[in-house]
């Protein structure tokens, strides 16, 4: 068994779920997870993500039992405090004011996702999937709506290409020679999502240097 990076999300000694008494029904997925004995479970590797994102194959995109067991029971609380995840990242997180109505819109400058910092944040993921140590796992939350289709929510190949470019300018170039390497991203489809109102995109880093972080995380929509 390899270390994954749990330890980055700084999750030790919170409560845990019971598998046998859940606050909530399990599905499928889960119960697989938590099957799995904590020393028997083995990160995704920087090049098993890789493939699972040039397959498509996003449902593989799991956290390890230790971190399923705390983020179910984390998202119990949530959702009996707040109502709902989406309001806690609206209030908590992202701190930005929707407009009326339902789902959630908030006023951006521009109609074209990323084209405005304005109008997007970067924040770290405090529940990543279970990827191997050295890899950080930003989301990229954006007030503008990325088009999807309409089977399975992914994104058009429009969106696609808007992304690419977006992530090519704010990360890959930043880290220079060999970026490209460096970095992988992906969008749930919407059948995926656990904060579906809101669009976001997810960005892994490997080796990524603490100044860049800190430059990313930097929130100018907040300016």
């Amino acid at each position: 068994m390899t270390t994954d990076n749990a330890e980055q999300s700084g999750h030790d000694g919170m409560p845990e779920i019971d598998p046998k008494d859940p606050p909530n029904p399990l599905n499928d997925a889960d119960k697989k997870i938590l099957s799995t004995p904590d020393d028997q479970w083995d990160p995704i590797t920087w090049d098993e993500l890789r493939d699972i994102i040039t397959t498509n194959t996003l449902e593989k995109l799991i956290r390890s039992p230790a971190e399923t067991r705390k983020y179910l029971a984390w998202s119990a609380s949530i959702k009996e405090e707040y109502g709902a995840t989406t309001q806690f990242v609206i209030k908590e997180k992202l701190r930005w004011t929707p407009e009326e109505g339902d789902p959630p819109r908030f006023s951006h400058k521009s109609n074209t996702p990323f084209a405005d910092k304005a109008d997007y944040a970067i924040l770290k993921n405090d529940w990543p999937y279970s990827f191997e140590d050295g890899v950080v796992h930003l989301l990229v939350w954006t007030k503008a709506k990325v088009e999807t289709d309409d089977d399975k929510g992914d994104v058009t190949p429009a969106s696609r290409k808007l992304i690419e470019e977006y992530v090519k300018r704010e990360f890959t170039d930043e880290l220079g020679e060999g970026g490209a390497e460096r970095v992988q991203w992906f969008k749930n489809w919407v059948s995926l999502q656990s904060v579906r109102a809101l669009d976001h995109v997810h960005v892994m880093i490997k080796d990524c240097p603490p100044e860049l972080l800190e430059k990313w995380l930097k929130r100018v929509d907040l300016e």
